[in-house]
């Protein structure tokens, strides 16, 4: 099956912006000659450059045109899922609690809420070969009426639990990672006895308004996870 002009268009400045004919602030050549170079109307040379300025190798000046982006180094992108990574992977995970609370200050302030409103509070352990490995805690905003299903629960990551109840394409998500010395509490559930320090990740997730639907902080055993990031 050929592909779209548009799609050929877009691989070929991509492979230019890539071996370097094509360098960071160097003009795209115009709308015109690019039309006249691929037999192609004006509307699927701008589907194509729409590509590009989507796919971040270019952007556009108003009157001027199309020019390379300067790619961004530090950039990554990393993969996390808090049941498995990649040197573990989560065989239990034990509910311990499942509450509705009136939230602090703080926590009001993470979810936008008001300190009237109910959040729901999940507190789960995780375990690897009947090792406790990670202590999770989620906070999601109360609806009334909101299903609050112990066993899928108990075994459904922060995401899935968040689109159940819309959809998951409309949701934007947001990773925070630390470390920290955990608290008594955290060390008796992980059976720590000493000053360890613990990989700390959190997740807000919003939705398609850019609302917090819900925090979620998983701490970790440094000795059973580790993330990894790459380079688009």
């Amino acid at each position: 099956m050929t592909n779209p002009v548009y799609i050929r268009i877009v691989e070929d400045i991509k492979h230019k912006i890539n071996n370097g004919s094509l360098k960071p602030s160097d003009a795209v050549p115009s709308e015109n000659a690019l039309c006249k170079e691929y037999g192609a109307s004006r509307m699927t040379i701008r589907k194509g450059l729409s590509v590009l300025a989507k796919d971040g190798y270019i952007y556009s000046i108003p009157g001027k045109g199309s020019f390379v982006r300067m790619p961004e180094l530090n950039k990554y992108t990393i993969f996390y899922d808090e049941m498995k990574n990649s040197i573990n992977t989560v065989d239990q995970s034990r509910l311990l609690e499942v509450t509705i609370i009136m939230p602090d200050e703080k926590l009001a302030g993470e979810l936008q809420t008001t300190r009237n409103k109910n959040v729901v509070v999940i507190r789960r352990l995780f375990y690897t070969e009947g090792k406790p490995i990670a202590y999770d805690i989620k906070y999601l905003l109360y609806s009334k009426g909101m299903p609050i299903v112990e066993k899928e629960i108990e075994q459904a990551t922060f995401p899935e639990i968040i689109s159940g109840s819309m959809s998951a394409f409309s949701l934007k998500k947001e990773l925070t990672i630390y470390a920290q010395i955990p608290d008594k509490e955290i060390k008796n559930h992980l059976n720590i006895y000493d000053e360890l320090a613990l990989l700390v990740v959190e997740q807000k997730i919003y939705n398609e308004d850019n609302k917090p639907m819900g925090l979620c902080v998983t701490y970790f055993r440094g000795d059973y996870i580790k993330l990894k990031g790459n380079s688009e």
